[in-house]
């Protein structure tokens, strides 16, 4: 007997670097297509399917305006721009294997991509398409973790699924301390009381006041976005 999923709307949160592969920077096409086919796994699953990308694999406005000192509004819009890349790569992998998808931006830019309408992306995934929300939210001094929280909200999302690359939300870096210990669930005060990277506190908090669920997954395991959605116990679930 086939499982149902656990959801019907859900929005993927996936970082710039998870677009990388086994690069060290850019964009990795290999990466693109195992993305586009996980995808679409969920979407034959009657899922409806929003995702916000994020730009860290081109430019990271945070890190970068202390780096080459550069007004911090400037480098945060170069980083908006840089999840446009991705987006479309996102995209164009995705209607490869025959998709449907749009691509929604909250910087306007009519020749690449339609401008974000709250309306017509509701519209979008009512007819089963998928669709990539990109430039975050639009204005400086918010990250895409923001943008994925806000849209999600916007479009009546029952769940964000952030990907990662480690299986869920530890008490301490695993990849530095070999005894961080891993928690299967969390409540959202929890995770800004400690301190917790799942994602900024902005987001953290906009989830709390919407009562909307993270569930915190490895990416790099494929297959791992349909077992979320199926509801299966991997991962770390932040309500």
């Amino acid at each position: 007997m086939t499982k149902k999923p656990a959801y019907k709307r859900i929005l993927l949160k996936l970082s710039g670097e998870a677009m990388m592969g086994s690069q060290q920077h850019g964009i990795d096409a290999e990466m693109c297509a195992s993305l586009a086919a996980q995808i679409k796994e969920v979407r034959v699953l009657g899922v409806q399917m929003a995702l916000v990308v994020g730009g860290g694999n081109i430019f990271r406005g945070q890190v970068e305006s202390k780096r080459f000192g550069l007004d911090r509004s400037v480098a945060d819009y170069m980083g908006m721009l840089a999840t446009v890349l991705n987006g479309l790569a996102l995209q164009n992998a995705l209607e490869k294997i025959h998709v449907p998808t749009r691509v929604m931006t909250a910087i306007e830019m009519h020749a690449v991509a339609e401008p974000y309408i709250r309306r017509r992306a509701m519209r979008h995934l009512e007819k089963d398409r998928v669709v990539i929300f990109v430039a975050g939210t639009g204005n400086p001094y918010f990250t895409t973790d923001t943008a994925a929280a806000l849209r999600a909200t916007e479009v009546n999302a029952e769940v964000i699924l952030k990907a990662t690359k480690v299986d869920g939300v530890y008490s301490s870096d695993p990849m530095k301390n070999k005894d961080a210990k891993r928690f299967k669930q969390l409540r959202f005060i929890d995770v800004l009381k400690k301190n917790l990277k799942v994602m900024d506190a902005t987001a953290i908090s906009m989830c709390m006041d919407n009562n909307l669920p993270i569930v915190v997954f490895n990416l790099l395991k494929p297959g791992n976005i349909k077992k979320v959605v199926l509801g299966e116990d991997i991962g770390t679930v932040v309500h």
